[in-house]
């Protein structure tokens, strides 16, 4: 970015907050033209700051920066509206997508559809939809958006996908045709064809292909995480626990 460029009006996302020297925060957003950045907004701490209680979380923003380097300034920032305040499990849910865009995007890489993604998958989350289906469009999303697209509506050779066949989804691969029963033990993601049939078209309505997208869904971010672990993955877990 030039140095001397100044961004207006950015619709834009907090991703996380960490409190900078006495008074200012730094605060990772997603923005639908900029894609994640990091931005210091001096003074935000201070009890008179107009910016105390509008950089949250889960909130549509509008927001104004400037600068050149890795670490932006914050000139303005106002509230967007229209978006119902999370709770419960939908707020983990919000905090997991928000984990995912810090550990899977890289700063200054626009990606528009992914923000219209995320940002329906806010909504969807304030307005209490079911869960299960809105976080796999968006993690299916995500995946395509980096360039991590699943192969679902053919096999590893190139062959289209029979509904009633077992598969074995081998990353870096693609499905491959289960043979015989000792194929499935080996290393993959067992998946039948008809899931990956409604996952390529986008069709969460059966509850067994919801319950074989987690699973490979699941599997492809891992892969593409290198090994990094989602905090809000494991507070879900011992919640659950509990």
């Amino acid at each position: 970015m030039n140095p001397k460029q100044r961004v207006t009006g950015q619709a834009a996302w907090v991703l996380h907050t960490l409190p900078w020297r006495e008074t200012s925060l730094i605060v990772e957003i997603f923005a639908r033209d900029h894609g994640r950045a990091a931005l210091v907004a001096k003074g935000a701490r201070r009890p008179l700051s107009a910016l105390r209680g509008v950089l949250m979380a889960f909130q549509p923003l509008l927001l104004d920066w400037s600068g050149g380097g890795e670490l932006k300034t914050l000139i303005r920032g106002e509230w967007r509206g229209g978006q119902a305040l999370l709770a419960g499990r939908a707020l983990l849910c919000g905090y997991y997508l928000n984990e995912l865009l810090l550990k899977l995007t890289a700063r200054e890489d626009p990606h528009p559809a992914l923000f219209d993604a995320y940002e329906a998958a806010m909504a969807a989350l304030g307005r209490g939809e079911s869960l299960s289906p809105l976080l796999r469009r968006f993690e299916l999303t995500l995946l395509r958006e980096l360039g991590y697209g699943a192969m679902l509506d053919t096999d590893g050779d190139g062959h289209p996908i029979r509904p009633g066949r077992p598969y074995l989804y081998i990353i870096e691969h693609g499905p491959r045709l289960c043979a015989e029963e000792a194929e499935r033990q080996a290393a993959g993601v067992p998946v039948g064809g008809q899931a990956l049939i409604d996952l390529a078209a986008g069709d969460f309505s059966r509850a067994a292909t919801l319950s074989e997208a987690r699973r490979l869904l699941r599997a492809l971010i891992d892969h593409h995480l290198g090994g990094q672990p989602l905090q809000s993955r494991r507070v879900l877990r011992e919640l659950q626990e509990l």
